[in-house]
């Protein structure tokens, strides 16, 4: 006798999904039988993933007929279009609400306050904490609608938040990227507190080193990080985290894994 997959009756959306740990979360979910809908910058990018995951997990079904698993909002997560444009996505392409969100979309920068580039601060700033926070009060906002009028001990809903263990350990050579990680660390709290008891779980994910495409967009130094990884190697990789998330929220929706901290086992610090 088959079994029902852990996600079928839910969609998933995954900000900053065109590579790394966004794109390992999309696989991740869909292979548990999640609807997804896809956002980056890189249209090109998450159009090839969205093609993907529906070749190698299937058409779903929806009560328009067979549609594809994944639909793909680009733009940036941080802006309110978007994030509309996201959360509208679940309905019109799976005539169902998304009830699993995962604001994963964020950006590193090499260096301290004294150091860093002010340049890259406001950006930053807006994609690490605006952005998120814009997430979470649409999202938020969204879910507590759900969850009111249905029964929230059989219908889970998640709001999960990456994080970094520069957020709770800060680090003085990246201490403006840490210090936007520790401001998304208190958000995610706050958030767990306030929609908590209302059945939706907010799940903050920190992560230590992962070895993707972030460090050279940071602008980190090749050599000396490279030299680190070694270091505290083998390092995590994409799929840990998202191996990680996948356990988080296939549990009862009574279980709520509310801080996780995910690191190299030889990595000490931060």
């Amino acid at each position: 006798m088959s079994t029902q997959s852990p996600l079928s009756d839910r969609v998933a959306v995954i900000t900053g999904a065109s590579a790394g740990i966004g794109q390992a979360i999309a696989l991740d979910l869909a292979s548990k039988g999640a609807r997804i809908v896809l956002n980056a910058r890189r249209a090109e990018r998450i159009d090839e993933l969205a093609q993907r995951l529906t070749d190698q997990f299937g058409m779903v079904k929806t009560n328009q007929g067979m549609r594809p698993r994944a639909v793909c909002v680009p733009g940036d997560a941080s802006d309110d279009s978007t994030i509309d444009a996201m959360l509208d996505a679940s309905q019109d392409h799976f005539g169902i609400s998304a009830d699993l969100i995962v604001a994963n979309a964020g950006r590193g920068l090499d260096g301290s306050v004294m150091t860093s580039d002010t340049n890259q601060w406001e950006s930053m700033l807006k994609t690490n904490i605006l952005g998120v926070a814009r997430l979470i009060r649409k999202a938020g906002t969204q879910l507590l609608e759900l969850q009111a009028n249905r029964d929230w001990q059989d219908h889970p809903a998640d709001l999960v938040i990456l994080g970094s263990t520069v957020g709770r350990h800060i680090s003085p050579f990246s201490s403006m990227y840490g210090s936007t990680k520790f401001a998304v660390n208190s958000l995610a709290e706050a958030a767990r507190r306030e929609l908590g008891p209302s059945g939706i779980r907010v799940s903050l994910i920190e992560p230590a080193i992962v070895k993707s495409e972030f460090q050279e967009m940071a602008g980190y130094n090749p050599k000396s990080f490279g030299q680190i990884m070694d270091k505290f190697g083998p390092v995590l990789t994409p799929k840990d985290i998202a191996r990680s998330i996948g356990f988080i929220v296939t549990q009862p929706a009574s279980v709520h894994l509310c801080d996780v901290v995910i690191r190299p086992t030889r990595q000490d610090y931060p």
